[in-house]
């Protein structure tokens, strides 16, 4: 069992920034893949960006570049700093870990403003 807690949401104009942690109850170098997804108001949750245990790193055609998720094995902790931030990523952001099955944290709501 993993339990995940996201924080760093907020409000936050176009063109800014915000930085999204997920604190995990255990450790993260033992669970195979880390990630962040997000979910807009009346659209499917989808893939934002994932971290692999030995660190490769995917990401979603419409963050890269703009995106960059990170983990701190020491602190039980990913990250995912988030730049360039325009209208269209305003979502509920989830946390996720995967280890035979996902499990998510609550959800963070990013607001892009423009």
């Amino acid at each position: 069992q993993v339990y995940l807690v996201e924080s760093g949401g907020g409000l936050v104009q176009a063109g800014g920034s915000l930085r999204l942690s997920c604190a995990a109850s255990k450790t993260i170098f033992s669970i195979d893949a880390m990630g962040w997804y997000r979910q807009a108001p009346g659209k499917q949750r989808e893939l934002v960006a994932t971290i692999t245990a030995d660190g490769s790193t995917n990401y979603a055609d419409t963050v890269k570049g703009r995106f960059t998720i990170s983990r701190d094995d020491a602190k039980n902790t990913v990250y995912l700093q988030m730049n360039s931030l325009k209208p269209e990523d305003t979502a509920v952001y989830y946390c996720d870990a995967w280890q035979r099955r996902h499990y998510w944290g609550q959800g963070t709501q990013v607001t892009v403003s423009s």
